[in-house]
C-alpha cells in the first residue's frame, strides 16, 4: 500500500494533506523520517508514526446506537445533529447506517462501513423484519383493532406508491400502543400505513432489525459495538 494511501486511511488526513504532512517531515517509517507519498508499505509489519501516535488500519465496524430524537441519519449537516456525530470512532464519516430512521423517529440504529453486510439487511429480498413501537393519535381497539390488524396482514395501498405494501405484522399492546413488523422500508412506511387506517402516529420507536434487538443497557444517543455473534446474525 502506498504511504500516503495508508494516512488517508488511518488519520483524518485527505490524501492531499497526507502528501503535505510527508513532505513536511511529519511521518517516521520504522523510526525514519520518509517524505515520499509512494512508499510502498506493509501495513501488517511497517510501523508508521504520525507525530506521536502510532497509526493501524481500521477494519469493518459494526455499531449498535440507541438513537435519540432530533438526530438525522444523513451525512451532510444540516439543522439537526448526524447520527455519525454521536460515535467517537476513526473515519468515522465512513460509516452508513442500515435503514434510516426520521428525525423524530427513536431505537434501534445499526451503523456499519461494510457494504456487503448492509446489503445482506437492506435488500428487499431478504425480507428482514423491522418492528417498531408506535404511539397512535386515537385509540384502536376492539372490532376497529381487528380490522387493521387485517388490513396490515393484506398489505395497504399508499397514496403516491405503485404497489401495495408488504404483509405486515400488527400487535395492540394498547389502545394507543402498537407493535407493528415490517419487511419493507419505505418513505416513512409505518407512518403512512397507519395514515392509510385513518389514525397517526405520534411516536415512533424502532425495537429491533431481523433477530437483533435494541440493547436494554443503551441510553438514548449511547452505542456499542456488536459481538461477532451479533454480526453474524445477517
Amino acid at each position: 500500500m502506498r504511504l500516503d494511501r495508508f494516512l488517508s486511511e488511518t488519520t483524518p488526513l485527505t490524501r492531499s494533506l497526507a502528501k503535505r504532512a510527508l513532505k513536511s517531515g511529519e511521518v517516521l517509517l520504522n523510526g525514519k523520517l520518509v517524505k515520499q507519498s509512494a512508499t510502498q508499505i506493509d501495513p501488517d509489519e511497517d510501523a508508521v508514526m504520525w507525530g506521536d501516535e502510532t497509526l493501524a488500519l481500521v477494519g469493518m465496524r459494526y455499531i449498535m446506537l440507541h438513537k435519540p430524537l432530533e438526530v438525522e441519519c444523513s451525512a451532510r449537516r444540516g439543522l439537526y445533529t448526524r447520527a455519525i456525530d454521536l460515535l467517537d470512532v476513526p473515519k468515522v464519516e465512513r460509516l452508513q447506517p442500515v435503514g434510516r430512521l426520521d428525525v423524530d423517529t427513536t431505537g434501534l440504529l445499526l451503523m456499519t462501513d461494510d457494504g456487503q453486510w448492509l446489503h445482506r439487511i437492506t435488500s428487499p429480498k431478504r425480507r428482514c423484519d423491522k418492528v417498531y413501537r408506535a404511539t397512535l393519535a386515537d385509540p384502536l381497539e376492539g372490532e376497529a383493532a381487528t380490522w387493521a390488524i387485517a388490513r396490515m396482514a393484506e398489505g395497504l395501498w399508499l397514496e403516491d406508491d405503485d404497489t401495495p405494501t408488504q404483509p405486515a405484522t400488527l400487535r395492540m399492546l394498547g389502545p394507543r400502543e402498537a407493535e407493528l413488523a415490517i419487511t419493507e422500508g419505505r418513505y416513512h412506511q409505518v407512518k403512512r400505513m397507519f395514515g392509510a387506517l385513518g389514525n397517526r402516529v405520534t411516536a415512533l420507536h424502532r425495537e429491533s432489525i431481523g433477530p437483533l434487538a435494541l440493547d436494554d443497557s443503551l441510553a438514548p444517543g449511547e452505542w456499542r459495538e456488536l459481538s461477532a455473534e451479533e454480526i453474524a446474525l445477517f
